[in-house]
């Protein structure tokens, strides 16, 4: 038995815990290809014409794995923090999934709000794929212990970058947008690129995050903004600009981006709003802009 990973969406918040679960239990997995030119264009044939590129990105990896794999693997996340909401897209995904493609689909049910917690979730996949119940527990024990491990390397190689004195700027955008090869690569290349660092607003302690976001908005509900606001609010005295990261037509991301707009009054900030119609040579010429802009406003100072 293989199961299959879509290599978008929840994937850049779950696969350390993903896959050290499936590594535990000896289950086979393959993860789909990098996002790519065709993954968009498979995704934007399955997709509804108002989806975002990340939800049209996220079919197109179903597609890639369709005939790779004896299982896909789709969550149906509703909350990750009682009383708070993500994206309908994450949990819309099993049903649209399962409504246009035929392959046996695995899910994982998380809804905090609703006392269906991830551990439970976890615990029921395992048991499903015939496991037995202290195996599992222990697979997800380990899983989330190296997710500790990863979070706390992540967060110790950003304080260094914090601390350097090289540029630096603040990605605020979900990961699964900052980091797939389609999306955010090429952002993050032209930084590079231009010898500046780049600090991750989805990189926070958890425990920080009401505090932090509370001094933007005290009414957002959305989690994954929340935890933006709070990334944003935390490092923007250290960083030298700001790059705001989003999908169009992203409802929670407009909201939010506005919030951030108003509450930065010291440092420069671009919103990039990211469609299929997108094109690197605008792109590129936005980023460059930005960057002189950064060059000159350190320079006065």
């Amino acid at each position: 038995m293989t199961i299959g990973i879509p290599r978008s969406l929840f994937y850049y918040r779950y696969s350390t815990l993903i896959k050290t679960f499936f590594n535990e239990l000896d289950i086979d997995y393959i993860i789909s290809d990098p996002s790519n030119k065709k993954t968009l264009e498979d995704g934007i044939k399955l997709a509804p014409s108002e989806a975002c590129i990340s939800l049209k990105l996220f079919l197109g990896h179903i597609k890639n794995l369709e005939d790779r794999c004896d299982y896909i693997l789709v969550p149906r996340i509703a909350s990750i923090k009682k009383d708070e909401k993500v994206c309908t897209n994450f949990y819309l995904l099993y049903d649209l999934v399962s409504n246009l493609f035929t392959k046996n689909i695995l899910d994982i049910n998380i809804d905090e709000t609703n006392c269906k917690h991830e551990k439970s979730a976890f615990i029921e996949l395992g048991l499903y794929l015939g496991f037995s119940f202290n195996r599992v527990s222990s697979a997800y024990k380990k899983a989330k212990e190296k997710v500790r491990k990863v979070k706390n390397k992540q967060m110790t190689k950003q304080l260094a970058l914090l601390n350097d004195n090289k540029k630096k700027v603040l990605l605020v955008g979900h990961s699964y947008n900052i980091y797939d090869e389609f999306i955010g690569k090429p952002i993050i290349d032209i930084l590079k690129n231009n010898n500046i660092d780049i600090i991750d607003a989805n990189i926070f302690d958890e425990k920080e995050v009401d505090k932090y976001s509370n001094m933007i908005s005290s009414d957002n509900y959305f989690t994954l903004n929340k935890e933006l606001m709070s990334g944003t609010e935390k490092y923007k005295d250290n960083v030298d600009g700001i790059i705001l990261i989003s999908c169009f037509p992203c409802g929670p991301d407009s909201i939010c981006n506005e919030l951030i707009q108003r509450s930065i009054t010291s440092k420069p900030i671009i919103n990039l709003i990211i469609d299929e119609e997108t094109g690197p040579v605008g792109l590129i010429t936005r980023l460059e802009s930005f960057i002189d802009i950064i060059n000159k406003e350190t320079s006065y100072e």
